[in-house]
């Protein structure tokens, strides 16, 4: 593949989905302008990597640059856009792996805490499409591929602001593939099913494998290699599609 460029977020823990997929799209020819906001990690249970984006960069050597950045700031995403095109010249992928989650149940609803999902999930994604779509100059093989969790497979009680705000982002999908198509620009959106990325405890990391009919998770690399692919020249002809891969989990327990 001739040399790309990409703009990837949710880039901040060097086992998650945002730093599997800049390795990926980096060994297929890709540069990189990597995006997350570390704090974010460092207030979750699970806690953050403060290694992990040095680390990172160290491995991708001279082929990626990290910014840290906050998209519930509405002049996030055209500022990451103008900061990848100014960096390098050009952009001809998008990588949208950024997420907001927290506990959001019935009867504990919080106005405020809604608002952070809808902005950072869905408000942030579309400006980041709008921004890709004005400074892409290629001609075709733009590639914007956005990330799901299959919230319309079945409810999510604990999270319903994410899963609101995600079941936006698929629609987005649908909305922006025939928009953007005639620019050159391919829209996909990815459900990789539950990843092991270290959140989980293990009680909930067993509980949750015995829904997978192989007995495991799926890795940040399954997600990683499909995004790749999605990426190049031989999925030119696919545009529009929310993918479910997530190794034939099953959301009722057995």
């Amino acid at each position: 593949m001739t040399e790309r460029v990409a703009l990837v977020t949710g880039v901040s823990r060097s086992i998650g989905i945002g730093a599997a997929v800049a390795r990926a799209l980096a060994t297929t020819g890709h540069r990189l302008l990597l995006t997350g906001l570390p704090r974010y990690d460092d207030a979750q249970p699970y806690g953050g990597d403060p290694q992990g984006v040095p680390n990172l960069l160290a491995e991708l050597g001279g082929a990626a640059h990290h910014v840290t950045a906050d998209l519930l700031d509405p002049a996030t995403p055209a500022a990451l856009v103008a900061e990848t095109v100014r960096r390098y010249g050009r952009l001809e992928t998008v990588v949208a792996v950024h997420a907001y989650s927290t506990r959001t149940s019935l009867g504990t609803l919080e106005a405020d805490e809604i608002d952070r999902h809808l902005l950072v999930n869905v408000r942030a994604t579309l400006l980041l499409a709008e921004a890709f779509a004005a400074a892409f100059t290629g001609g075709d093989g733009g590639r914007l591929v956005l990330f799901s969790s299959g919230q319309r497979l079945g409810p999510m009680p604990d999270e319903l602001a994410y899963a609101v705000s995600k079941a936006a982002v698929e629609n987005l999908t649908t909305q922006l593939a025939p928009l953007l198509m005639p620019r050159g620009i391919t829209v996909n959106c990815l459900n990789p099913g539950p990843t092991d990325t270290g959140y989980a405890p293990p009680e909930v990391h067993a509980a949750v494998a015995r829904h997978f009919p192989g007995g495991q998770w799926g890795t940040p690399g399954d997600a990683a290699r499909l995004v790749a692919f999605l990426c190049s020249p031989e999925a030119r002809w696919i545009t529009g599609q929310v993918i479910d891969s997530e190794g034939g989990f099953q959301r009722h327990a057995r």
